[in-house]
C-alpha cells in the first residue's frame, strides 16, 4: 500500500436509467408506428389480427365455422385478456384454456394450427406497432401458444419450426404499417 498511487475518482455526472426507455437489445419505435400503450391500441391490434386470422386457411375454420366466433362479442373479452397481460388496467377473469378444450375435442388443434396463430400474431403487433410493450405482445404470444399446445396435445407436443417456414401471403401484408 505504501507508495501505490490511486487512481483519482472520476466524478463525472453519470446519466441516471430512465424507466420508460426499451430495455437493452430492443430497438426504439420504428418510424410512424409507436408502442401499444392504451386499450385503443388494443383494439386496433386485435381487429387487425383476427381479420386476417378468421380468412387464414389454415386457422380461419376454427373461429368461424367450429367456434362461430361472434366478434363483436368475443372482442371486449380478449382485448381486456391482452390489456390485463400488457397494460395490467384490466380485470379479465376468464379460462381461455377451456375455451380451446372445447375447440380441441371438435377439431384437434395441432403445432400447425398454433404457428399459424404466431405468425399472424407476431405480423399483426409489427405491422402496427413498435416497442418495448409490442416486444412483449409477441413473446407473450408465442408463450401462450406453446403452453395451450403442450396443455392440449401433452407436454411432448413439438412446436413447428420458427423462422424460415412457410409463411403466408397474409402474413406479409400484415407486417405493412397500418
Amino acid at each position: 500500500m505504501h507508495g501505490e498511487r490511486r487512481a483519482p475518482m472520476d466524478l463525472t455526472p453519470q446519466p441516471t436509467l430512465d424507466p420508460d426507455a426499451p430495455p437493452a437489445g430492443i430497438a426504439p419505435p420504428a418510424a410512424g408506428r409507436a408502442d401499444i400503450t392504451t386499450r385503443a391500441d388494443l383494439d386496433t391490434l386485435l381487429r387487425r389480427f383476427y381479420g386476417a386470422a378468421f380468412a387464414d386457411p389454415v386457422i380461419g375454420a376454427y373461429f368461424t365455422e367450429i367456434a362461430g366466433t361472434d366478434l363483436a362479442a368475443h372482442l371486449p373479452r380478449i382485448t381486456d385478456f391482452w390489456e390485463r397481460a400488457l397494460l395490467r388496467t384490466a380485470d379479465y377473469r376468464g379460462d381461455a384454456l377451456a375455451v380451446h378444450r372445447v375447440l380441441h375435442r371438435a377439431e384437434p388443434l395441432t403445432a400447425r394450427h398454433f404457428g399459424r396463430w404466431v405468425q399472424l400474431w407476431r405480423a399483426s403487433v409489427d405491422g402496427g406497432f413498435a416497442g418495448p410493450r409490442a416486444e412483449r405482445a409477441k413473446a407473450q404470444g408465442e408463450r401462450i401458444a406453446l403452453a395451450m399446445l403442450r396443455r392440449l396435445a401433452g407436454p411432448d407436443a413439438a412446436a413447428e419450426p420458427g423462422p424460415g417456414g412457410f409463411i403466408p401471403l397474409s402474413t406479409l401484408q400484415l407486417r405493412r404499417p397500418a
